[in-house]
């Protein structure tokens, strides 16, 4: 049975940031959860492309924020969070979205650069902004955590396979790990904490890399609206949903 997105959930007078929100699944989940009544902070190191996304939101209502912020820089990451608190008072969603790809080398042709930068912005941005944004939701009495990760962590990619290398892989299984340890420290603050693992998209920033010879194979979750990862995410909080989980999730590829 078909039902509308607000029967789903309500984030009226709630407040979520979104990082690299100026593109892709970043503006995706910023237009999503304004959507649905939340004031959204929209996140980006290429501060004209937040502007254009809460520029989108704000024509259809008055409140989203943007901000420039690059998440592998701890100075810009506490600055991201003071302007959250000076201009919204608190928060109760952060979506960890912001990150890179390099060019898909394989483990001994990768250079040690392309390592280090993509797990600064990839695995080191999720816990530089879990970090400052956890004070305020301890605040405010709680909040939900929803990191993107990516199938790619839970089970690699076969040979030939141009998209990502081991740094985006082994950041993606960072990412899991730290949401369910991340969950299991702050269940008790009513913090819970989730990953999404989309398929098959190839974000901003990336190096261009050659098409995948097949299409990722499409997951039943796959046909539902793309409203039900943000619901399966559990950006609002019914109780009976799990503190943490990493979701499966295959979305179409994007270039």
């Amino acid at each position: 049975m078909a039902h509308n997105v607000a029967e789903l959930f309500d984030l009226t007078s709630k407040v979520a940031l979104v990082t690299g929100a100026g593109s892709g699944l970043g503006r995706a989940f910023s237009e999503g959860l304004a959507s649905v009544g939340a004031r959204v902070v929209c996140a980006d190191r290429d501060r004209g492309r937040a502007d254009e996304t809460a520029a989108a939101i704000n024509g259809k209502r008055n409140d989203a924020l943007s901000l420039h912020a690059d998440v592998a820089d701890p100075q810009s990451v506490e600055a991201m969070a003071e302007q959250v608190a000076q201009s919204c008072g608190r928060i109760d969603v952060l979506v960890n979205n912001a990150g890179i790809a390099t060019m898909p080398l394989r483990i001994h042709e990768m250079p040690v650069e392309d390592w280090d930068r993509l797990m600064a912005i990839n695995l080191r941005g999720v816990f530089l902004c879990s970090r400052a944004m956890i004070p305020l939701m301890l605040a405010s009495g709680g909040g939900s955590i929803i990191n993107i990760a990516s199938i790619i962590g839970l089970v690699g990619h076969y040979p030939g396979f141009a998209a990502n290398g081991a740094n985006y892989a082994a950041a993606k299984a960072g990412t899991i790990g730290f949401t369910r340890q991340l969950a299991a420290e702050y269940a008790k603050d009513n913090i819970r904490a989730n990953a999404i693992a989309p398929v098959g998209m190839a974000a901003r920033g990336s190096r261009k890399s050659a098409k995948p010879k097949r299409r990722p194979r499409k997951s039943r979750a796959s046909k539902k609206p793309f409203c039900e990862a943000r619901r399966w995410a559990g950006a609002d909080s019914p109780r009976n949903w799990k503190a943490s989980q990493s979701i499966w999730r295959a979305t179409p590829r994007v270039t």
